[in-house]
């Protein structure tokens, strides 16, 4: 699964294009491998069949690479939840060290890997992010664990955006994970070809839809950053700049869209045909924001009209705007919201 997704000429693109696989860390068991604790998997087709169209895996099974066994006793995280063992179940053998010494080598290796995302394997004692069994020594359960190596990961790389392949079913958080592991590979690439205070006002400009539908306040911070682009570069330097703007933006990415903010939005972008629309025009596309609005369509009945009006009337400023074309329109991501 490497090289270059063929990306075809629809609705919603501007032209046929091909987009390079964006690299992302995903649990082995989710691919398809046999390497679970029973010896089996826990394969997830949208991953290998869908979302595979556009991203590369690195996959990771921490029981197996640090040293488990196939098939093997299952584990679990026992005792303090705030630093928890990790135990099988039946014998009760810590295998905490085993885990512990392997994550840092680990680490090291996924560094060099650059990755835009990860997806963990949920309710894993060593990949789940969220509510994991943690057994107190008292004798309660408590759903509050995170995984061993998952933890790890986090505190790692906190700019990289993480997920659960269960949560992923929830069409919401798929889009908002997916929008942002296309962002950060959107951003890297204007780090690497492209830093200095040009490609940033460009950058800004060209995402400010994006980062609206999510967050005014962030986009209003990230504008005021940007406005002291050059003080700020002569002062503490670009990579300062640089710093500031890609936590602001990730954490304007966490928060999600919702039909309201999508309105604010798309009321934003009607502005600009105001010298161009019919009234007949204009109602039909009010109309389509109102039926948006009460739940009858998704966002891409709108947007569908919209990327025709753009191309119709040429507008330039909208044509570069990340929001209408945030991710492949062959993943179907605004289908469903």
């Amino acid at each position: 699964m490497t090289g270059k997704a063929q990306i075809t000429t629809t609705e919603t693109d501007k032209t046929s294009i091909d987009i390079p696989k964006i690299k992302i860390g995903a649990s082995t068991c989710l691919l398809g491998k046999k390497v679970g604790y029973d010896g089996n998997h826990s394969h997830d087709r949208y991953l290998t069949q869908t979302l595979s169209l556009f991203v590369d895996y690195v996959p990771v099974c921490p029981e197996v690479e640090c040293g488990m066994p196939i098939p093997r006793e299952s584990v679990r995280l026992v005792g303090d939840p705030a630093a928890p063992r990790l135990e099988t179940r039946n014998t009760h053998e810590d295998k905490t060290r085993m885990m512990t010494d392997w994550i840092p080598g680990k680490l090291a290796a996924l560094e060099k890997e650059n990755l835009c995302g990860f997806i963990f394997k949920s309710k894993s004692p060593s990949s789940g992010l969220y509510r994991i069994r943690v057994y107190g020594d008292d004798g309660k359960v408590r759903k509050i664990g995170t995984g061993f190596f998952a933890k790890a990961f986090c505190e790692n790389f906190p700019r990289v955006p993480v997920e659960e392949a269960g949560r992923l079913n929830d069409p919401q958080l798929r889009e908002n994970f997916i929008e942002k592991i296309f962002s950060l590979r959107r951003w890297r690439k204007l780090v690497e070809e492209q830093k200095n205070l040009g490609g940033l006002v460009a950058f800004h400009t060209q995402n400010k839809l994006l980062i609206l539908s999510h967050s005014q306040p962030h986009y209003r911070q990230m504008g005021k950053l940007v406005a002291k682009g050059k003080e700020i570069i002569a002062k503490e330097g670009g990579q300062a700049l640089f710093e500031q703007y890609e936590i602001l933006l990730l954490k304007a990415l966490d928060l999600k869209t919702t039909i309201k903010k999508n309105i604010n939005v798309l009321m934003h972008i009607l502005g600009f045909f105001k010298k161009n629309l019919s009234a007949d025009e204009k109602q039909e596309m009010l109309s389509l924001f109102d039926q948006y609005r009460q739940g009858y369509v998704p966002l891409v009945v709108p947007l569908t009209l919209i990327n025709h009006y753009v191309r119709k009337y040429d507008q330039p400023w909208l044509k570069d705007q990340t929001y209408l074309n945030p991710h492949p329109f062959e993943l179907k991501l605004r289908n469903y919201f």
